[in-house]
């Protein structure tokens, strides 16, 4: 029972829990004692703690300029509209006539000359054939061409092509040249109408006839 004192009979035998309550106040006292040298080495023994220097780590931040504020102008003002073309008041003299365009007004010997054609020799222009002229000595041509290719521009390397307009009479022989499209290079183009001038061609036929035609020659030089 609660607050009874308990008795113990002359003789009798102490049990294990006895012996632990008579040592109980002195493994408090040990403990007191351990626990306050445990805690005691541990602040003299531990290591000093000391900050790191975390200000190498900092990341630098860097001014970017901004560039000038852009001002987008107004729209422009809308254009007026033009205002209505007003016609002008004609006078027209009531005693103004269209002269007659009869022949008996307009004798033959008063007209003006018709225009001069010319003859188409004059210029390239189309005549018409048909069988094509075609040139005869070309292996003769080739030669030429290699005497007369420019020194200079063949010791270059520089070549090219002239085109020509050649007009052959009705006997295949070359009355004229003239350079249609150039190569770029004058001396070229003379060497390539001299070349021309030594061509010859059989004659141009229209309806069984020679007639004379105006024809387009490439002529090429290359170095070989």
């Amino acid at each position: 029972m609660p607050g009874s004192t308990e008795r113990k009979h002359p003789g009798a035998r102490e049990t294990a829990n006895d012996t632990f309550k008579k040592s109980a106040s002195n493994w408090l006292a040990y403990g007191v004692i351990g626990a306050v040298a445990a805690h005691f080495a541990l602040f003299v023994l531990f290591p000093k703690l000391q900050a790191a220097d975390l200000s190498g780590l900092e990341e630098s931040l860097e001014m970017i300029e901004l560039p000038p504020e852009v001002r987008i102008p107004p729209p422009p003002e809308q254009i007026a509209r033009p205002a209505t073309p007003k016609v002008a008041a004609a006078e027209i003299d009531d005693d103004v006539t269209i002269a007659p365009t009869t022949f008996d007004e307009n004798p033959v010997e008063n007209l003006p000359p018709p225009p001069k054609t010319g003859s188409p020799a004059d210029r390239p222009s189309f005549i018409p054939y048909d069988v094509a002229p075609k040139l005869k000595n070309a292996k003769d041509i080739q030669k030429l061409l290699q005497r007369l290719y420019p020194a200079q521009l063949r010791e270059a390397g520089v070549q090219g092509t002239v085109v020509l307009w050649i007009y052959i009479d009705e006997n295949g022989k070359v009355q004229k040249s003239q350079v249609q499209k150039s190569s770029g290079y004058p001396a070229m183009d003379k060497a390539a109408i001299g070349t021309a001038d030594q061509m010859k061609f059989s004659a141009a036929m229209n309806r069984d006839k020679r007639t004379p035609v105006w024809v387009a020659q490439a002529i090429t030089f290359e170095v070989r």
